[in-house]
């Protein structure tokens, strides 16, 4: 048993050493080349990054195109190396299409993501930063990814949207503030521009208020009990349910100062004798 096992073991070696006196010189070529190639895909990852950088790509875009440059690169040295060594690539080259083949049909939701991430970051219709309104759901944006966009709101949190799903739908951007809309009603005895001039006044004073984009506060409609005063103010995304509240606290007390009375629905009751 002990001399069969001797014998296994002294067969082995000889092919190994076969092996190595064959193709040493070829192992070795097939090594230094490897080492070249991996050496030339991070020099030429590094330079296609840094002209990403200088014609100012997005940093996630520049990154994965370093990336896939690098891999490309490392893939065909592989090959050169596998050929040094009379290896035929032609059969891995045809594995290799059949199995991407085969992971672009099991990932396609994946590379859809993706696909539609790049699109947003070379055509930037919004960027960090940007309150933006998609499919129902408005957020800041915290993050943009090649899968994913995060959005984040008021109560800190965050939201998370494939990428797949913001291309080819309506999209709102309004940059870093976002829209209050309020109505108040007033008596119809009232003059309604002391009601305008005395809400305009209160809202434009508030530093909490967008500067650059006034306040709109005008009659809104003629309602059966009141003149409803409508009014619109830019806020940050960040501070809209507390702006807004604040907001109409300000509304109110605008009127009471002018004296100004909120009426209420009334309806007028006869009773027909029978």
């Amino acid at each position: 048993m002990i001399k069969e096992e001797i014998e296994q073991v002294q067969k082995f070696y000889d092919i190994i050493m076969e092996f190595l006196v064959t193709y040493s010189f070829q192992l070795l070529g097939a090594i230094i080349v490897f080492l070249i190639g991996l050496y030339v895909a991070k020099k030429v990852a590094n330079i296609v990054h840094k002209l990403c950088d200088k014609y100012e790509i997005d940093i996630t875009l520049a990154n994965f195109i370093s990336s896939v440059v690098k891999i490309i690169i490392i893939i065909m040295v592989a090959i050169i190396c596998l050929g040094k060594l009379g290896i035929s690539v032609t059969p891995f080259v045809a594995t290799i299409g059949a199995l991407s083949l085969g992971a672009g049909l099991a990932l396609q939701g994946l590379l859809s993501n993706y696909g539609a991430g790049i699109t947003i970051i070379v055509a930037r219709p919004f960027v960090v930063g940007n309150t933006i309104s998609v499919l129902g759901v408005t957020g800041v944006v915290k993050e943009v990814s090649l899968a994913h966009t995060i959005l984040t709101n008021e109560e800190e949190e965050e939201i998370t949207i494939p990428n797949k799903h913001i291309i080819g739908e309506v999209l709102h951007n309004s940059f870093e503030n976002s829209l209050v809309e309020g109505i108040v009603g007033i008596a119809y005895d009232t003059d309604p521009t002391i009601a305008i001039i005395a809400i305009e006044q209160a809202l434009t004073q508030d530093s909490r208020f967008s500067k650059e984009r006034p306040p709109q506060v005008g009659i809104d409609e003629f309602a059966d009990s009141s003149i409803n005063i409508g009014y619109r103010i830019w806020v940050p995304t960040t501070q809209y349910y507390q702006t807004k509240y604040a907001c109409n606290l300000l509304v109110l007390d605008a009127l009471k100062s002018q004296d100004i009375p909120i009426p209420f629905p009334q309806r007028e009751v006869r009773m027909l004798s029978s």
